[in-house]
């Protein structure tokens, strides 16, 4: 998925948005919560044939405790010493860690390797224990081994008992040859930047940062920077479900997470085991459709959040409209005027839009949005710009924990370089404006998002079908602001197999959000192959 913006700060604020932010949601709430954080055209077809639910265990596909060196199923030509490959998991704390061998470039074999980063938590009951389940916390740029490191964050015990949790940094991301565009202080400026230039100088100039980006990416990151598609990580996965012994892989995505599922499940359709697909991604929409997707999205959160105060005593407003008036009123003038921290740096319109936004990805973290948006009434900027640091990963001192607002603009925009004009903007504001008063002016903006991209990707996305693949459980919450609930419906259409499992309820993705129906139903799947009926609502 890709999210568009002429403003380097919006590059990314847009891209990220859609993905995950399940690190950052770990830090701010702690182990109660877990992932929370990534198109061409065409209707689906509406006569795919729909998955048989079953009330009985599944005989396909098992999770498989095969010995790795001999994997199951034709190798692609050429590859075969990366399918055989073992790998040498060491003691890393409590988990496991070790590395797996991968091509740059998938059409040259024999060419450049990198190494992924790997991460196991193994089952705690071995004598139940069923075989790996591989993770991904979505992004894209999100380094995945986290979701090991803090596994009982992610994911409920019930599941951490049964299967080994496998994680890995995607190609570009995390450990995984990382790709570079910026130094920590140009990314502070990138993060701080105005999102919505006002004027032809300033539009130009953002034009310019983001050419300075992309300039930077292929600098300082040699030749992974054009191989960090999501169809050459999914590629990654086949090789890593080889090298871990299975036969069947068996995965849970969640929100880009499950565009990286779902093109697997593409390229290898006999090959998917017991899949479940959480903040699910149309990847049907068009770059336009995208952006207002998500725009609405993040604007029903919101409404959604000032419903929420008004029950009470609400300090933004009598009625929503006032409240809403309050919150643009304040970020327009963070606009015009930063406003002092605490610190030495101050609340500047990039940050205050990031300290927004990320108290929506879940219920849980509204207190924090009241806090910031309490304090930047009043003229302070401490909370906001905390939760935007949160966002970035940035550190205390000044560093940043990861490459993730780097590697989330790297692989989207390899995905899908497509942008408009600076100048075509202006006639994209009333229908974004529609969709969401309140940001929909950042989400025009981030049409523009890919100009000035260096390299091109090696091999087009697919057309998403996964025509012979297992069940494919794909959940989707009604008020989820990054993925929203249509975008649900519309995958589990597209795929041959999908079945659709609903969650009534606000935040980003729906497993270990406290919904029992939901937990039980994701993990009937993943544990003892029992499928969902369709349409199942929660």
């Amino acid at each position: 998925m890709n999210r568009r913006l002429v403003a380097v700060i919006a590059v990314v604020t847009i891209i990220v948005l859609g993905v995950g932010g399940g690190v950052t949601t770990a830090l701010l709430v702690g182990d109660d919560d877990e992932p929370t954080a990534q198109r061409s055209e065409g209707p689906a077809d509406a006569d795919a044939p729909a998955a048989t639910p079953s009330d009985e265990p599944s005989d396909e596909p098992s999770p498989s405790d095969a010995a790795p060196g001999a994997p199951a199923g034709p190798v692609p030509e050429g590859l075969d010493d990366f399918y055989t490959q073992q790998i040498d998991w060491q003691s890393c704390g409590s988990n496991e860690c070790g590395t797996l061998t991968v091509p740059v470039d998938y059409g040259e074999p024999d060419g450049e390797t990198i190494d992924l980063n790997l991460e196991r938590a193994l089952a705690g009951d071995q004598a139940s224990r069923v075989g790996s389940l591989v993770v991904n916390p979505g992004g894209p740029g999100a380094p995945g081994t986290t979701m090991a490191e803090q596994a009982s964050s992610y994911f409920r015990p019930q599941l951490l008992d049964r299967v080994d949790i496998v994680a890995f940094d995607p190609r570009g991301t995390g450990e995984s040859s990382p790709v570079d565009c910026l130094s920590d202080s140009e990314l502070d400026a990138f993060i701080a930047a105005d999102p919505t230039p006002d004027d032809a100088a300033e539009a130009e100039q953002t034009a310019e940062n983001q050419q300075a980006f992309f300039e930077g990416c292929v600098a300082n990151s040699g030749p992974v920077v054009g191989h960090v598609s999501t169809v050459e990580a999914a590629r990654d996965m086949d090789v890593l479900r080889a090298a871990l012994g299975e036969e069947k892989l068996s995965y849970l995505g969640f929100s880009y997470g499950t565009k990286l599922g779902a093109t697997y499940a593409e390229l290898f359709p006999g090959n998917v085991g017991r899949f479940v697909l959480d903040g699910a991604i149309d990847p049907t929409l068009s770059t336009r459709e995208d952006s207002l997707s998500q725009a609405a999205g993040f604007q029903t959160a919101l409404n959604a959040y000032v419903d929420n105060c008004l029950e009470g005593d609400c300090f933004l407003g009598g009625s929503r409209e006032e409240a809403l008036e309050t919150i643009r009123g304040l970020l327009d003038s963070i606009e015009q005027q930063p406003l002092p921290t605490s610190g030495d740096r101050e609340l500047e319109i990039g940050n205050a839009f990031y300290g927004v936004v990320l108290p929506l990805y879940s219920e849980d973290n509204w207190p924090l949005l009241d806090q910031g948006l309490q304090e930047a009434l009043d003229g302070n900027g401490d909370t906001l710009l905390l939760l935007s640091d949160f966002y970035g990963s940035r550190e205390s001192d000044g560093s940043y924990a990861d490459n993730s607002l780097e590697a989330i603009v790297a692989i989207n925009c390899l995905d899908d370089p497509s942008f408009i004009e600076p100048s075509e903007v202006p006639a994209e504001l009333p229908a974004f404006r529609e969709a969401s008063p309140t940001f929909g002016d950042v989400f025009a903006w981030g049409l523009v998002g890919c100009r000035g991209l260096q390299v091109e990707a090696a091999e087009p996305e697919p057309e998403i079908r996964a025509e012979g693949a297992a069940p494919i459980v794909v959940v989707g919450t009604t008020r989820d602001p990054a993925t929203p609930y249509e975008e649900a419906v519309a995958l589990a259409e597209q795929l041959e197999s999908g079945v659709l499992l609903s969650r009534d309820g606000d935040g980003h993705t729906a497993y270990n959000k406290g919904n029992d129906c939901i937990d039980e139903a994701v993990e009937g799947y993943l544990l003892d192959g029992e499928v969902p009926a369709d349409g199942t609502e929660c």
